[in-house]
């Protein structure tokens, strides 16, 4: 920024600062650029600055969302799997039951 508007920015510290500010969206006002090519880096910086908050928030949640989702299939295949064995034993007695029956008459 420092570049593009000398007269609002003197330095380069104050560029990074009003570039940190705005990407931050904080935007305290103390420090704006004035020039057309300042005010299209300052638009640039914006948007990059709000896509990347976005690019970094969605990941944080797509994180949440998948590790949550593993967990809940872990527990659901457990569970089916725990009423998958229970259902088959009974199976296995009702079959040996019906065996005996059959082998009486």
């Amino acid at each position: 920024m420092h570049f593009t508007d000398k007269k609002s920015f003197p330095n380069i510290g104050d560029g990074f600062w009003w570039a940190v500010q705005t990407i931050t969206t904080v935007g305290y006002g103390d420090i704006v650029p004035t020039s057309t090519a300042g005010r299209l880096v300052a638009s640039v910086v914006m948007l990059v600055g709000i896509g990347f908050l976005t690019v970094i928030t969605a990941s944080i949640t797509s994180t949440f969302i998948e590790t949550i989702r593993r967990r809940l299939e872990g527990n659901t295949t457990a569970v089916l799997t725990t009423k998958l064995d229970q259902i088959g034993a009974r199976l296995d007695a009702i079959e040996a039951n019906l065996t005996e029956i059959g082998n009486r008459r």
